[in-house]
């Protein structure tokens, strides 16, 4: 059976529970408390020792202000259109999304490894063997998520494990048990999905028609990776969440280039035959 992840960013209010959880049970230091001047958000993203990362996205009003602006009068005008006629004062909205590794089916780190520390365990994770690592840093590149980073003072590379030792031990990841509005949820990927699917529809019948799943091959969203176990059900479009429209295996690129070098080259051996001839 493969076990995954479903994100339901529509009920995540960013408290960050997850991230704590993780760091706590996967023993992670602390990022410390760096201010970054464009976020409330001070893990920034995904790292070697942070697994989980509750990303804050702000989605300002697309009005642009110009010459005297009153501000009182803007506040009152400005409302978000709800489903049944609903209304919601505000000058902008905020998003929250708790990202994680995305355990690509095709995963282009397991392909990168040349040591085979990357493996996919019995639960279909895809899994770093810390004790085979040399900290080569190949997966890091081919991650085209940016998940996975190498750790600074060690030089292997660390990313989520799905908490594989609890659910050795029949338990749900540390994230999952932790967050308080069920946004994050374990279980079958099969499973997840039909959840994910019925969700969606719901939020659609109430009129929200722009969700949808990200994550699996059907709907887009996963290129030439065959579709991820961390599937995520979104209300914007992908790069509002920082995720790739489409991400593909690093090999995708040098295709183009592996077919011209070879026709060079079969122009050039003939070229020098013809001149070598007789």
């Amino acid at each position: 059976m493969a076990t995954g992840f479903l994100t339901d960013t529509t009920v995540c209010i960013g408290c960050k529970a997850c991230e704590v959880a993780c760091k706590q049970w996967n023993q992670l230091p602390a990022d410390g408390y760096e201010f970054t001047g464009d976020s409330y958000d001070n893990t920034k993203q995904l790292s070697g020792t942070t697994w989980r990362h509750v990303a804050f996205i702000e989605n300002p009003k697309k009005r642009r202000l110009t010459g005297d602006v009153d501000l009182v009068a803007l506040a009152e005008d400005v409302t978000e259109p709800l489903p049944g006629g609903a209304e919601l004062d505000a000058l902008g909205r905020w998003a929250f999304m708790s990202d994680v590794c995305k355990h690509c089916v095709a995963a282009p780190c397991q392909q990168a490894c040349p040591t085979g520390s990357i493996i996919r365990n019995e639960f279909d994770n895809v899994y770093i063997q810390p004790d085979i690592c040399n900290g080569c840093g190949y997966c890091v590149p081919a991650c085209p998520y940016g998940v996975i980073t190498q750790v600074p003072n060690d030089g292997r590379a660390f990313k989520c494990t799905l908490c594989y030792d609890r659910q050795i031990d029949g338990l749900e990841p540390a994230c999952a048990k932790a967050c308080p509005t069920n946004s994050i949820q374990f279980g079958d990927v099969e499973d997840l999905k039909v959840i994910a699917e019925q969700r969606v529809q719901e939020l659609q019948d109430k009129g929200y028609t722009q969700a949808y799943v990200w994550g699996t091959p059907e709907v887009g969203g996963t290129g030439g990776i065959d579709g991820n176990h961390s599937k995520f059900i979104l209300m914007d479009e992908p790069e509002v969440y920082n995720l790739p429209r489409h991400p593909f295996l690093p090999q995708e690129k040098f295709r183009g280039g592996v077919i011209a070098s070879a026709v060079a080259a079969t122009v050039l051996g003939a070229v020098v035959a013809l001149a070598f001839r007789d």
